[in-house]
């Protein structure tokens, strides 16, 4: 349950910096589908323009990782932060970006092994190698 009201369109529309955000994000996602996340963020119009620009700048641009690329990291790393709406919305996304069930799988396994290696390596507190540090 959320702790926060989730607008409804109605709700959004009357107030302009919401209605402006949620405009953006129909536009550029060319969908009209508004998600929960924005409808929460939407109690704070500030914060909700914050980061939908925040997260427009860094996952609608071209660049060096391809959106793909781009919505399979998002997913690890919410993975490692466990966060489950995240998880699914970018999964979601990945899959609309054209990831196949074996690059799903082979991203679960890859997610897996690093955070098995990473709670071992924390345990025993190995340093790290002078060779690593770049």
């Amino acid at each position: 349950m959320s702790t926060v009201p989730l607008l409804t369109n109605e709700e959004a529309e009357a107030i302009p910096a919401v209605k402006s955000v949620f405009d953006d994000i129909r536009a550029t996602r060319n969908s009209d589908f508004i998600n929960n996340f924005w409808r929460g963020l939407a109690n704070d119009p500030a914060l909700l323009k914050r980061t939908w620009e925040a997260l427009k700048a860094v996952m609608t641009v071209e660049g060096a990782l391809d959106p793909l690329v781009r919505e399979m990291i998002y997913i690890a790393v919410s993975t490692a932060n466990g966060c489950s709406y995240c998880v699914h919305s970018h999964t979601a996304a990945a899959k609309a970006k054209g990831m196949t069930p074996q690059q799903h799988g082979e991203l679960l396994a890859v997610i897996g092994l690093a955070g098995q290696t990473n709670h071992l390596v924390t345990s025993m507190q190995i340093p790290v190698d002078v060779e690593f540090l770049i």
